[in-house]
């Protein structure tokens, strides 16, 4: 029995933290969609922000053993992966006016 509810929380923090991350990522689609400038101050703060937030969740839950390592760097580069793609957009962007 205890097995079964250590495997379901770890699919619960596992769960949070992907909610988490899609909620960065629809940020970040969102800079996509509108090529809007990615060093806005602003726009810079708050994923940042967000970024050490859910690398701290991350860290968290690896020490708790509610995830492995792996999957939870997984979750943060998916998430750079798709920051880099932003950076890149942008200044072909720029680069075509």
């Amino acid at each position: 029995m205890s097995s079964n509810v250590a495997l379901e929380e770890n699919q619960q923090a596992l769960a949070l933290l992907k909610a988490d991350a899609d909620q960065i990522l629809q940020l970040i689609k969102v800079q996509m969609d509108n090529l809007t400038m990615p060093q806005c101050p602003l726009y810079e703060e708050v994923l940042d922000t967000q970024m050490y937030g859910l690398s701290r969740e991350v860290d968290f839950a690896v020490r708790l053993k509610l995830i492995n390592e792996s999957t939870g760097k997984n979750i943060l580069e998916n998430l750079e992966k798709e920051l880099s793609a932003l950076h890149d957009a942008y200044q072909k962007h720029k680069e075509s006016f």
